[in-house]
C-alpha cells in the first residue's frame, strides 16, 4: 500500500479562528483533485452533544469525520496528503494527534504541516502576514526565505499548536503556518488569510495553486469587514464620548520637561485617565472587540506608543 506515495506531505486542518485553516485546507483539496483514502475512527476521541430532531423525531447522530485526501503529483517530485478535521477533539487531543501521526507513518509522510490563525490588529485592506512555528531549527531559514514571520513568543491554541508538539515528540520535521486576520472578526471567515497561507505552503512545497477563486472572496470579505470595522469605531467613539468624565487639565509636572533627555519618553498620566485605560484594557482581554474602544482612547491620549506592547499582548494567542 505505502508504495504508492512518492515523499509526500501532510496537511493537517480542524477548525478554529476565521475559519481560516479550514478554508485553506477544503481549497487545497478542491485546488488539486486530491480523492479520500482513509478515515481516522472517530470513536474514542469523540462524543455526541447534541441530537437534531425532524417532525418530532430523533435523527440518527454522526460523529465529527477525519478525512485523509490524496494528490498524486504527476511530476512525481511530492504528493500531498491533507487531514480535513470537521471538529477538534472532545477529548484526548494529544492521542488524537498521535493516532493522525500513526497514519501518517504508515503513508510515508516526510513532514507535516498545519495551517492556523494569528489576530493582529492589523485593518482589512492589508495584506496580511504569515506567522509560522516549526518543529526543526534547520526549517527556520527555509521558512524566513518563503516570507514568514517567525513567532518569537506566544501561544497557539487548540490542536493546530498540539499536533506540531507531537510531530516534534516523534522528531518529524514539521511547521504551523498561522493566517494573520483583524482582531474584531475572529467569528467571520477570513479567506484573505486563507490565501496568504496558502500561497507560502505552495513555495514551500513547489505547488503550482490557482487562487484566483479564493482571492475573490477575499475581496468581497475584505470590503464587509471594513464596512463593519467603520462601524464599531463609530460605535467606540460614541461610547467613549458618553462614558467617559473629561478630564481636569493635568498639572504642568505631569508633562515631561523641554530639557528631558529623550530616554525617558514615557509621560505621567492622571489616575482618571489611568483607571479609565485600565477598564478598556479588562474589557478588552474579555471581548476583543473592545479594543477599538481602547485604541481610540490611547490615540485620544496620545498614550499608544506607552502602552502599544501590552496592547499588541492582547492578541498574541493563536489558533
Amino acid at each position: 500500500m505505502t508504495s504508492q506515495f512518492h515523499k509526500p506531505w501532510l496537511v493537517a486542518v480542524w477548525p478554529g479562528m476565521g475559519g481560516v485553516a479550514q478554508i485553506a485546507g477544503g481549497y487545497l483539496v478542491r485546488q488539486l483533485g486530491a480523492q479520500p483514502i482513509a478515515e481516522l475512527d472517530p470513536g474514542p476521541f469523540f462524543e455526541i452533544q447534541s441530537i437534531s430532531i425532524k417532525r418530532g423525531v430523533v435523527q440518527p447522530s454522526a460523529l465529527p469525520r477525519s478525512t485523509f485526501y490524496y494528490w498524486r503529483d504527476p511530476k512525481e517530485q511530492r504528493d500531498i496528503i491533507v487531514l480535513l478535521g470537521d471538529r477538534q477533539p472532545t477529548t484526548d487531543g494529544y492521542r488524537y494527534c498521535q493516532a493522525v501521526l500513526e497514519a501518517a507513518a504508515k503513508f510515508e509522510v516526510e513532514r507535516v504541516f498545519t495551517f492556523a490563525a494569528m489576530a493582529t490588529p492589523i485593518l482589512p485592506a492589508q495584506a496580511p502576514r504569515v506567522f509560522g512555528v516549526c518543529t526543526r531549527e534547520e526549517m527556520l531559514d527555509e521558512l524566513k526565505r518563503d516570507g514568514v514571520t517567525l513567532l518569537d513568543e506566544g501561544e497557539i491554541s487548540g490542536l493546530n499548536g498540539v499536533f506540531i508538539a507531537a510531530a516534534a515528540a516523534r522528531e518529524l520535521p514539521g511547521a504551523c503556518l498561522l493566517g494573520e486576520f483583524p482582531f474584531f472578526a475572529a467569528t467571520a471567515p477570513n479567506p484573505k488569510a486563507s490565501a496568504a497561507v496558502l500561497r507560502v505552503f505552495a513555495e514551500l512545497s513547489g505547488l503550482t495553486l490557482d487562487l484566483t477563486e479564493i482571492d475573490a472572496d477575499a475581496r468581497k470579505v475584505e470590503r464587509g469587514l471594513t464596512q463593519h470595522l467603520e462601524g464599531l469605531q463609530r460605535a467606540a467613539q460614541l461610547a467613549a464620548q458618553a462614558s467617559r468624565p473629561q478630564p481636569a487639565e493635568p498639572p504642568p509636572d505631569e508633562y515631561p520637561s523641554p530639557d528631558e533627555p529623550e530616554e525617558t519618553p514615557r509621560r505621567r498620566i492622571s489616575p482618571e485617565i489611568t483607571e479609565r485605560i485600565e477598564q478598556l484594557f479588562a474589557a478588552a482581554r474579555e471581548d476583543r472587540t473592545k479594543a477599538i474602544e481602547l485604541k481610540a482612547e490611547l490615540d485620544r491620549f496620545e498614550l499608544f506608543k506607552q502602552f502599544e506592547d501590552r496592547f499588541l499582548d492582547l492578541f498574541k494567542q493563536a489558533g
